[in-house]
């Protein structure tokens, strides 16, 4: 039966939902799908983002170190930098721009003006090598690249098919980052008009095959995720403030995820456009500095992968901190152990545990679990977010399975992306003729609509949110000339949730240790794609009846191995 909570969620759903409010929908129709849509959606990014810089002008938006901007100085130095890519850099609508840094007050500035350029805001990830780097660069045609130093670094030498790197220092401000492309550029350079259907981001997410995809979505679509965000947090306010629990201080968020990821980008940064809500950025996690930084900031909303909060609430020194503006501590990006949930709320003397199901094509939207329901059913990731998703849990054929049954995870609504970039066959599997999102995950629904995720379809590892292909990983060993075959996959973390194991057997006659092994790897692949466990085999690895490698039989034994060894 449905909770208490639940009733009273579908209730202020419902009162959000009437005309003129917040979450009232209409139909929109797309490949011949009807899709619900918000009406009060700005029609693109550029909508959104000027809107509300303008309604919280004053309000402070962007705490990087000693650096500290409104809402109406960021928009300011986005607005010139918009001008300048316009003027300086040849920028129109549509131009493919890669932000490749660190996160800072200056990436979001960048973020900013790339969209309000008509260019498409194209997220690089920055744990990438070089080689990384360039590829994603070259695939999707970026015409300029924003680096910051470090990344930058990686790409000389690259070849980045004619794209043009601009390095901006991450330390100083926005006008003195870009003092370049600004110059000559004002706030009265014309934008150009941009519509729902205009494309507004890339992201890049590992498949099945290795290599990195660009999933692209429209700015409806980005814009009508996050405000699907926003809605199921006034639902939370208006729970909370019934409860006589309302916030005691003004939304701020720390920055402790990276900004090219999907939950960096759509409910932690633009979901705080529309609140006003105050992001204070976090260059490396260390939970002490959390603590200090929640209690100097006031912060508010605390979300990152699962281990994060736990390292929180468990902390020796927790109580050495006053931690008491924070109401939610939120996870996503992998599941979270069930008894991490109860100790998160016994820390907790505010508030309470949350959780997230959405993925980068789906532009974070899915599910939630939080509050007294997620105490009830930690394992669960929660009921679909009203009013968008559509959940559907699939047979390989696309149909419907019975209720309670295993089949994939599928997700439907107008905040899907529009397909990988130039890989039409790529996107032709993974969304359905009636425009579900296959994620790849095996799950089923219980009694009450709530998801449980059990396995997943495709060869990926997720590795502290991070999408880890193991054909990557493969495919960089047997470069190794003593390679003679290998086997990679996840391994069980307390920390990271999963990290890369390999089981490798070397060419007859040769002597590949370990240490070797890791150490061409580093060479090959970003630090968190290298595997932390490397077993030698003495044979050939097992097969299946295909003569394929027996992945799931390596992964049950190898993950049993690393357990009884740490008992």
């Amino acid at each position: 039966m449905p909770s208490e909570l639940d009733r009273q969620i579908q209730a202020a759903v419902a009162a959000l939902s009437k005309p003129g409010e917040l979450l009232e929908t209409q139909g929109f129709e797309k490949d011949g799908v009807a899709l619900p849509a918000l009406v009060k959606a700005p029609p693109s990014l550029a909508h959104y983002i000027g809107h509300f810089c303008m309604q919280h002008k004053d309000t402070e938006f962007l705490i990087d170190g000693d650096l500290r901007l409104t809402f109406g100085e960021a928009y300011e130095a986005a607005r010139v930098l918009a001008g300048g890519l316009i003027a300086n850099k040849g920028i129109e609508k549509g131009d493919r721009v890669g932000i490749g840094a660190r996160n800072s007050a200056n990436w979001v500035v960048a973020y900013m003006a790339v969209l309000m350029a008509g260019g498409v805001a194209t997220l690089l990830n920055g744990w990438w090598h070089g080689s990384e780097f360039a590829e994603a660069i070259k695939m999707v045609g970026c015409k300029l690249v924003l680096a910051d130093p470090k990344r930058a670094a990686r790409l000389e030498g690259q070849d980045l098919g004619g794209a043009e790197v601009f390095v901006y220092d991450n330390f100083v401000g926005p006008r003195e980052s870009f003092a370049q492309i600004m110059e000559g550029a004002a706030a009265e350079t014309p934008l150009p008009v941009l519509s729902g259907d205009d494309k507004a981001t890339i992201l890049f997410t590992s498949g099945s095959t290795g290599r990195s995809k660009g999933a692209w979505s429209t700015h409806r679509a980005v814009v009508q995720g996050t405000m699907n965000y926003v809605g199921g947090t006034m639902v939370l306010l208006q729970l909370a403030t019934a409860r006589g629990e309302a916030p005691k201080f003004p939304p701020a968020t720390l920055m402790n995820v990276p900004l090219f990821h999907v939950t960096g980008e759509v409910p932690m940064l633009l979901q705080g456009f529309a609140m006003g809500r105050k992001l204070v950025m976090m260059r490396k996690w260390d939970a002490e500095e959390a603590m200090r930084l929640i209690e100097k900031e006031k912060i508010t909303y605390f979300t990152g992968v699962p281990l994060m909060s736990y390292e929180i609430a468990v902390h020796p020194k927790r109580g050495d901190y006053d931690l008491s503006s924070c109401t939610i501590m939120a996870s996503g990006g992998a599941p979270r152990p069930a008894e991490h949930v109860t100790k998160i709320k016994q820390g907790m003397k505010e508030g309470g545990p949350g959780i997230g199901y959405g993925l980068t094509e789906t532009n974070a939207v899915g599910c939630t679990n939080f509050s007294d329901n997620y105490i009830d059913k930690p394992d669960s990731t929660g009921t679909p977010s009203p009013p968008l998703v559509d959940l559907g849990i699939l047979d390989d054929f696309g149909a419907p399975v019975p209720q309670g049954e295993r089949g994939e995870v599928c997700i439907r609504s107008i905040a899907n992306f529009e397909g990988y970039w130039n890989d039409p066959e790529a996107t032709r599997a993974a969304i359905t003729d009636d425009l579900y999102f296959r994620t790849g995950d095996i799950g089923y629904v219980d009694e009450d609509g709530y998801l449980y995720i059990v396995d997943r379809k495709k060869d990926i590892i997720i590795r502290g949110g991070e999408n880890i292909a193991c054909t990557e990983v493969e495919a960089a060993a047997y470069e190794h000339e003593d390679m003679a075959e290998l086997c990679a996959f996840g391994v069980a973390d307390d920390h990271y949730g999963e990290v890369v194991g390999m089981v490798y057997l070397p060419r007859e006659g040769a002597d590949l240790g370990a240490d070797e092994l890791r150490s061409f790897l580093e060479n090959r692949l970003a630090k968190f794609k290298v595997p932390q466990y490397l077993w030698k085999a003495e044979e050939m690895l097992p097969r299946l009846g295909t003569q394929k490698i027996d992945r799931k039989t390596l992964r049950a034994e190898y993950n049993a191995k690393v357990a009884g060894d740490a008992a």
